[in-house]
């Protein structure tokens, strides 16, 4: 399994929608990579937020009985002089017995199998739109870098490196020199101290080019480097003030750096 499919088995994860097997594929593949935990936790945030921006409204209780009940006192003409467009008068609609005393009023069998028919066709289209938007807003509030990561997973010259920090923490480069975008993804990285951030650059040849600035949250994240990545560019992290290096150049040795050549 690849980190492509991973992310879309944490996707199908956060909204509670795996199989049994595929929980199973999802659950060793988490344990096998645990490099690959920012993701899962991406998806989850993604799923929450997707909660919080919907605001609950309950059916009414009575809402399932009162469609039936509808249903069943709705008179329904031949289906034939429906067809042909002929509208039957309310006593051919529902033709009287004479009454016997004693004996219940008999009728005329309902028919009202297409209704129920495209009653639940409605139901069932109301259901697969709410799904779809689900799905589609989950799909578009992903976060750029792991839109980005995906991409260079789906891409023929897809490459990855992993070095180990101390501590225990790992960093994970991925890159694509035909998608020209890296992502790096931790696990583990401390946080920096009050007023720092991480900051990521490239590094051509000699030359540091600044790649944006992210924090890890319990340690694990998944950035994406700003900037087109050329070939045989390093990719380097250092510990600068908040915002980033005023000067547009490390201000600190690097606490990650990882060739890609």
């Amino acid at each position: 399994m690849n980190e492509k499919d991973f992310a879309e088995l944490a996707a199908g994860a956060a909204l509670h929608a795996l199989s049994t097997d595929d929980e199973k594929r999802y659950r060793r593949a988490l344990a096998e990579h645990p490099e690959w935990a920012a993701v899962a936790d991406i998806e989850a945030d993604s799923a929450a937020l997707l909660g919080e921006g919907v605001t609950p409204v309950a059916p009414s209780p009575g809402i399932r009985a009162a469609l039936l009940a509808q249903i069943a006192h709705t008179p329904q003409g031949d289906g034939d002089d429906r067809d042909a467009g002929v509208h039957p008068s309310p006593e051919a609609a529902a033709p009287s017995v004479p009454e016997t005393p004693g004996v219940p009023e008999t009728r005329a069998p309902r028919r009202w199998t297409r209704l129920a028919f495209a009653l639940a066709a409605c139901l069932a289209l109301l259901v697969g739109v709410g799904v779809g938007a689900v799905a589609l807003n989950a799909q578009l509030t992903r976060p750029a870098s792991v839109v980005a990561l995906q991409e260079i997973e789906a891409a023929g010259d897809a490459q990855q490196a992993t070095v180990e920090l101390d501590g225990g923490a790992t960093a994970t480069a991925h890159w694509s020199g035909s998608v020209g975008k890296a992502v790096l993804v931790t696990d583990g990285l401390p946080e920096t101290d009050a007023g720092k951030t991480y900051e990521l650059w490239f590094v051509r040849g000699e030359e540091p080019i600044a790649a944006g600035v992210f924090d890890p949250e319990d340690g694990a994240a998944t950035a994406l480097l700003e900037g087109e990545m050329r070939a045989g560019d390093a990719i380097a992290v250092t510990v600068e003030q908040e915002g980033g290096s005023p000067t547009g150049q490390p201000t600190t040795d690097p606490v990650i750096v990882i060739p890609t050549a």
